[in-house]
């Protein structure tokens, strides 16, 4: 994707992002209806879909050859990521958006052929829209961010990671990973995959480890970290497969191969 295409999808997509944003702050209050998918946890409201609607309508008003991935069906059953693919998360964090009406974004990553061109996530409550293009950076607002330390000392480190990593889990060694915590300065949980991405790009997070997430989850967040030094992958510390589901470890780079030969200790078969 050149600069200029990718110039002129960022500023559409970044339009409709403000724009969706701005109509569910205005209908946050209102009545809607919320769903349960896989279970009790895995929650889906009217605005989510409303959402997702909104984006599919316009992106194939505009973009008729583009395609979509994205989470609650308004996207296409893809086997590729051939060509130009937005990668969407409506409501990233429902459970927050539910619970506490707050601590939730919009999530878009647009890419070319399986690279990572734009990243946009919307912190919607607060206003606040990091987001990058491929080679150009990454920003909060319009303040770009700086690299993230390459000198981080482990022992200064704050993760955002969820509990049940410390508790008995199919893929890695609990106690390994209660060592973690109890070696790093603290850990957090903010319950949205796009944000905690976010907060590592930002370097208020260095780094962030989660089961089971989509490609709608960590698309967007992936070029954001990126442009800062960052880096993504599985907890193998392979490459992502963004056609299913993968458990993450996003990070500064500085720290990538400490935590994955040391803490995450894969369970014997």
């Amino acid at each position: 994707m050149n600069t200029e295409i990718r110039e002129e999808i960022f500023k559409q997509a970044k339009k409709w992002v403000l724009e969706a944003g701005e109509t569910i702050r205005t209908k946050i209050n209102e009545p809607y209806e919320i769903d349960v998918k896989s279970n009790a946890n895995d929650l889906v409201t009217t605005l989510d879909k409303d959402t997702e609607f909104f984006f599919a309508t316009n992106i194939k008003s505009v973009y008729p050859d583009h395609h979509l991935l994205s989470e609650e069906g308004y996207g296409e059953d893809l086997t590729t990521l051939d060509g130009t693919v937005w990668i969407i998360d409506p409501i990233d964090g429902t459970m927050n958006f539910v619970h506490q009406k707050k601590h939730f974004a919009i999530s878009i990553g647009i890419y070319q052929d399986g690279i990572g061109e734009i990243g946009l996530i919307y912190d919607v409550m607060a206003d606040v829209l990091y987001h990058a293009k491929k080679n150009e950076g990454a920003y909060k607002n319009n303040a770009k961010l700086a690299p993230l330390n390459q000198n981080l000392k482990f022992e200064e480190v704050i993760f955002g990671l969820n509990h049940f990593w410390l508790c008995e889990n199919r893929l890695v060694d609990e106690h390994s990973m209660q060592k973690f915590v109890k070696k790093i300065r603290g850990a957090r949980t903010y319950g949205s995959a796009a944000l905690e991405l976010a907060y590592v790009a930002e370097g208020i997070m260095d780094g962030y480890l989660s089961m089971s997430l989509s490609a709608w989850d960590v698309a967007a967040g992936i070029v954001i970290v990126n442009e800062v030094g960052g880096i993504t992958s599985n907890i193998d510390g392979e490459q992502i497969n963004m056609l299913k589901k993968n458990s993450i470890l996003t990070c500064n780079a500085a720290i990538q191969r400490n935590i994955i030969d040391n803490y995450l200790i894969k369970k014997r078969k």
